[in-house]
């Protein structure tokens, strides 16, 4: 493979030099996954995409890979190559060997097919696992470096719920991670990334990356970064990026299901041939973290006060079920909430989602107005979930295929029944799907605004979508994505890690990183 270094100008006639065209590489893999989910992620979990499809499928949403392009396109004497893709349907379990040694072969024989490039852009989540693979993006990263060679440069984008392990940084040459939660920079991210990656195809840069673990897991409303805490730390790290050797800074937050050794918390500072800046001011956004850690924790109202409270209530209510979270990885067949507005004679409107494909099929045996009498809950993590009991009647019908309402693409939840049972209804899905929007309500005819009470299985979405309108209620129920992190029940992550253990005290360590071009 040629290097970046060798491809900066060919004479074209005598007297006359010309720059010549530089190749940058781009591929994707993103994917999020849950080690307390028993429903394992498989090969056909994810969008794949190859070649060109990778560059029609992004111009479609606000992402990583679209930001990213949009700086590469500025540019005339660059030609994007687009490899392979591979994004995750929703979040899951942990991927089964065969299915990831799949998604590693395409992998490398794509970036093979490539022909020689002078960089190469990666997006990345940094949160999944795979079966005897702790590090999949660690992985996909050192078969890039075996391919692509050791002199050209890589930049990666990361979500800031990704596990930044030294693997990943032995082969990076810069980094951008998401400043926002809920997540909405992703474009931007990619620009960040891209800028960096042309900076030093021009050699204007030569990146320093420091990294500080942080023994510490957060969740809660203090991690939205426009009102809560977190917004505040991931101000100061972004205006590192204001100085003049500053080049990126963040934090990875982790995602605290996903049980691999290296789970933690991280601040990370990436800066321009100034290692000992990149060192101070990592050790001091480490330290920051540190010190606000305890207010970085979800507060939970337990499920039976959580429910009177809802229907004591005057207002508009979500029922937070961020244990059961789809887009955190958990399987979403929780009913717990709902059984226990049933123990209490709920008699307020309500709306929930529920996947149960069982439920589903009787369902559509039953038809547009039939009554039925199914099992709920419990379809696919029957250890956490037990059955609930329901009469019901069958109000709509549908194949599953609607379009999100965040990101404009066409979401599956399989075939799905809305179920009326008195004053509560249900969109029952047969299979999981992402519900950190109203997308699967709103596609079935069912407006979150029109019901007294809503079950949201997800941590955090939007303001607009509920915030802004109803009284929120963090509800303690049992799931595989529950905040209370000490009921999960993690056993590869190094130990002592905070909630899970008591830490007096600590220092922060700053790791160096610079592939010393």
């Amino acid at each position: 493979m040629r290097a970046f270094l060798d491809n900066q100008c060919e004479p074209r006639t005598a007297g006359a030099t010309v720059i010549s065209r530089r190749r940058i590489l781009v591929a994707e893999y993103l994917h999020e996954i849950c080690s307390f989910n028993p429903v394992p992620t498989r090969y056909a979990d994810f969008f794949v995409n190859q070649g060109e499809q990778i560059l029609r499928f992004h111009s479609q949403i606000g992402s990583e890979i679209s930001g990213a392009m949009q700086v590469f396109r500025s540019s005339p004497q660059i030609d994007v190559i687009p490899t392979f893709s591979a994004r995750g349907i929703t979040s899951g379990g942990v991927i089964p060997a065969v299915d990831f040694a799949r998604i590693e072969a395409e992998w490398g024989h794509a970036l093979r097919n490539a022909g020689p490039v002078d960089a190469a852009y990666f997006a990345m989540h940094g949160a999944t696992a795979a079966q005897g693979e702790h590090d999949p993006e660690g992985r996909l990263l050192e078969i890039a470096r075996e391919i692509l060679g050791e002199t050209i440069p890589f930049a990666v984008s990361f979500d800031l719920h990704g596990i930044l392990t030294d693997r990943m940084l032995q082969q990076c040459d810069a980094i951008s991670v998401y400043h926002t939660y809920p997540h909405v920079d992703f474009w931007e991210t990619g620009q960040r990334a891209a800028t960096l990656l042309l900076r030093m195809l021009d050699r204007q840069i030569a990146p320093v990356i420091a990294k500080v673990e942080i023994p510490a897991l957060v969740r809660g409303d203090e991690l939205i970064t426009e009102s809560g805490l977190f917004g505040g730390l991931v101000a100061n790290a972004k205006s590192i990026q204001q100085h003049p050797q500053g080049l990126s800074a963040g934090y990875f937050i982790g995602n605290p299901f996903t049980d691999v050794p290296d789970l933690r918390s991280y601040a990370v500072v990436v800066t321009d041939n100034a290692p000992e800046l990149a060192r101070r001011e990592a050790e001091q956004l480490a330290e920051s973290f540190w010190n606000d850690r305890q207010r970085m924790q979800a507060t939970l109202t337990p499920l039976t006060q959580a429910v009177e409270r809802a229907l004591l209530s005057r207002q508009q209510v979500a029922l937070v079920d961020a244990a059961d979270a789809t887009s955190s990885g958990a399987s979403g067949d929780s009913a717990e909430i709902l059984r226990e507005l049933l123990n209490q004679r709920c008699s307020r409107t309500v709306l929930a989602p529920l996947v149960d494909a069982a439920a589903v099929d009787a369902a559509f045996a039953a038809g547009v107005g039939g009554p039925i009498h199914i099992e709920l809950g419990g379809s696919l993590d029957p250890r956490r979930f037990r059955r609930v009991s329901l009469v019901a009647r069958v109000r709509l019908l549908s194949d599953g295929l609607f379009r999100s309402e965040s990101f404009g693409q066409t979401w599956n939840s399989g075939r799905t029944a809305v179920l009326e049972s008195g004053p509560i209804t249900l969109v029952t899905c047969s299979r999981p799907v992402h519900l950190f929007d109203r997308s699967l309500f709103l596609a079935h005819g069912r407006d979150p605004r029109q019901f007294d009470i809503t079950i949201v299985k997800s941590p955090h979405c939007q303001k607009h979508m509920y915030a802004d309108w109803c009284q929120m209620i963090n509800v303690d129920a049992p799931g595989s994505t529950s905040a209370n992190l000490t009921s999960l029940g993690h056993i590869h992550a190094r130990r002592p890690v905070f909630p899970l253990d008591q830490i007096d005290s600590w220092q922060p360590v700053p790791q160096l990183f610079s592939r010393g071009r």
